[in-house]
């Protein structure tokens, strides 16, 4: 299939792409930039906030990736909103058979952050207006990504960890590699048409529960001290201290971070014949990844 990836550049976009080729399929990167493009498929010109040049992008093809989300920007939530209504719009001009969105996890009845709420809007605005799969998911496991690049640097900063009392709440993550077995394996599956799935790891954990795993895997002996009193907006200053992610960004992931976003709806496991990793492999993954990418060959210390 001639398949459109938007989000090309970002963490799961950039693996997503070079999944695809590695199947056979025909992919189009959807860039701003195309001329800076050094990732797997061919650049195309495309501006989510320009509706011609979606038209233009998206002719020719059968299918497309959407994996945009501005959680940077102070109007995410209006930037997405618009974005969604021009994809869905030009993807159904140019007769595409399927979108697929990766949206997040979180119970409709809770009340969701601004940033999950987001993300639930544009995917009802696909499911809406144009043939499309949506996926939802937690925390994505691997090498780069912004949550678990949290994780890491936490643990590998913080000998003792005085935390906020979100590291408490319950979430679902998944490996990289289980989310592009996932996203890659409802292509061109018609009976996934109009279908919402959630896709995840085994089981829950919080985030407590990971940081301590993710210290065992490197080696480290971390303790974790809860502070019920830490607010949300004073641990996105807690962690844009310790870490390396930006201060708005960091307001955006602690409000969610307050959601549990657990896997109650299995039915993809079943569809795709396919069983997610457990957290720690996830994890020993990454970590690899990393040392691979940063050219280390050193071993972690944590028990094979």
């Amino acid at each position: 299939m001639r398949v459109a990836v938007t989000g090309a550049t970002g963490f799961v976009g950039s693996a997503l792409t070079r999944a695809l080729e590695a199947v056979g399929h025909d992919v189009s990167a959807l860039t701003r930039h195309p001329e800076r493009y050094v990732g797997a498929g061919t650049p195309l010109a495309a501006d989510i906030q320009e509706s011609d040049s979606l038209h233009r992008a998206l002719a020719g093809h059968d299918a497309a990736y959407y994996l945009v989300h501005s959680l940077a920007e102070v109007d995410f939530a209006e930037r997405d909103r618009a974005g969604a209504a021009a994809f869905a719009d030009a993807a159904t001009a140019n007769g595409l058979s399927q979108i697929i969105y990766l949206g997040g996890l979180g119970d409709d009845a809770d009340d969701l952050s601004e940033h999950l709420r987001s993300r639930r809007e544009v995917e009802a605005i696909l499911l809406g207006a144009a043939p499309t799969t949506a996926l939802r998911a937690g925390i994505v496991i691997g090498d780069q990504g912004i949550s678990w690049e949290i994780l890491r640097q936490l643990v590998e900063r913080l000998p003792m960890m005085i935390t906020p009392r979100w590291v408490q709440t319950q979430t679902q993550p998944i490996g990289l590699d289980d989310a592009l077995a996932d996203l890659v394996g409802v292509l061109g599956r018609p009976e996934t048409v109009g279908e919402t799935y959630e896709i995840g790891g085994p089981e829950p954990l919080t985030y407590r529960d990971m940081m301590l795993t993710t210290s065992r895997v490197m080696g480290h002996r971390r303790i974790i001290v809860p502070l019920p009193l830490l607010s949300p907006r004073l641990s996105s200053h807690w962690l844009r201290f310790i870490t390396d992610v930006d201060l708005r960004t960091a307001r955006a992931l602690v409000e969610s971070l307050t959601n549990e976003v657990i896997v109650h709806d299995r039915r993809i496991d079943a569809l795709l014949d396919h069983t997610p990793t457990s957290f720690e492999a996830a994890a020993r993954q990454a970590l690899a990844a990393r040392q691979k990418r940063l050219g280390s060959a050193a071993p972690h210390r944590g028990h094979a």
